[in-house]
This record gives structure tokens, C-alpha cells and sequence, in this order.
């Protein structure tokens, strides 16, 4: 079994993502200035019309996966992330990440569990199968395939009567302990 926060606690944390998800922006960076050794740019320089290059996508951690706000709030409670193997049936998901976030300084059973992964459509299907054929309940959503434990056996649920819950969709795969907190996971691959 996997332990599971309170709804309550889980709730407070929806509301502090969520309220920090409403924040207004940060103020912008200072312009560069020129210094003597750099000269300055010339007035008659014309723009350019060359896109801007993205930054490379971040690495998968336990941080870069969640809301910037949850990482916050969890790690101003005085948690941290344990990264766990993210297996699904007989379907081992090495590339992505599953992590457990808890107080390990005190024994307790209270955490949340985020998990993230890239998936081919064959591996999908056989862990949705394996989850269903466990007892888990399949519902098809416009955000994807959403496959959850039975409430009767959960830890904890949401306030939606949701405990831990997969969002299958094409080439990735997310889970949390609750429905409404696979929200929180922002991790796009």
C-alpha cells in the first residue's frame, strides 16, 4: 500500500498551487546596460526577424515535475521527494520518473505520490489492462484516458470521491494519489 495524505492536507495544498498558480508575474529583468569595454549597439542596427531559440527542456525531477507552488508548499512543510520505480503491471517505465514527497524525518504514513512518463500506445494498453483487470475504473475525458483505484479500497480520496488515479494520453502517462492531483503535474515531456 502506498500512504496518502488526508484529504484535508491535500486540499490545502490544491488551494496554495492554486493561489499561487493566480499570482500575478514577476517583475521583469533589469535591461543589460553597456559597460565601457562593450560598445554600444549601433542606432541604424536593423531587427531581426530570427525567432527567438527555446530553451532546452528541463531534465524530469521530482521538482521540475509539479507546480512550482507545490514544490513550495511541500518543501516549506518540511518535505522532500524520494524518486520510486514507475511500474505499471508488467509494463517498466525507466524513462519516466514516480516520486513520493513526504516528511522522512518523522514516521508517518502521510505523503503524496506524483509520477510522470512517456509511453508507447502498446505499453499503455497493456498497463490499462493490467489496472482494470485488477478492479480500477476506466473513464475517457477530453484531457484522455483517466483509470482509477475503486474507492472502496483508496487510502484517501478527493473531494470528487477519487483516490489514486492514471491519466493515460497519447505517448504519456501521469498518476497521482487523487484525480485532482494529477493538476499538478505540469511536466508536458
Amino acid at each position: 500500500m502506498i500512504p496518502r495524505i488526508t484529504s484535508a492536507t491535500a486540499g490545502v495544498l490544491l488551494l496554495l498551487a492554486a493561489l499561487t498558480a493566480c499570482a500575478g508575474p514577476a517583475e521583469p529583468a533589469p535591461s543589460p546596460t553597456t559597460s565601457a569595454s562593450t560598445p554600444a549597439p549601433s542606432a541604424t542596427a536593423a531587427p531581426t526577424d530570427a525567432p527567438t531559440p527555446e530553451e532546452p527542456a528541463a531534465e524530469l525531477t521530482c521538482e521540475s515535475m509539479i507546480s512550482a507552488g507545490t514544490v513550495e508548499a511541500l518543501t516549506s512543510a518540511g518535505w522532500t521527494a524520494k524518486p520510486k520505480e514507475f511500474v505499471i503491471g508488467d509494463v517498466d517505465l525507466t524513462d519516466g520518473l514516480l516520486c513520493f514527497w513526504a516528511d522522512y524525518a518523522v514516521g508517518s504514513d502521510h505523503g503524496q505520490l506524483y509520477g510522470w512518463s512517456p509511453i508507447s500506445a502498446e505499453d499503455a494498453t497493456a498497463a490499462q489492462a493490467a489496472l482494470l483487470a485488477s478492479g480500477w475504473r476506466r473513464e475517457d475525458g477530453p484531457e484522455g484516458t483517466y483509470i482509477t483505484e475503486d474507492p472502496q479500497y483508496s487510502m484517501g480520496t478527493d473531494d470528487d470521491g477519487y483516490g489514486m488515479t492514471y491519466l493515460f494520453h497519447d505517448g504519456w502517462v501521469k498518476l497521482a494519489d487523487t484525480r485532482q492531483g494529477l493538476v499538478l503535474i505540469e511536466w508536458a515531456g
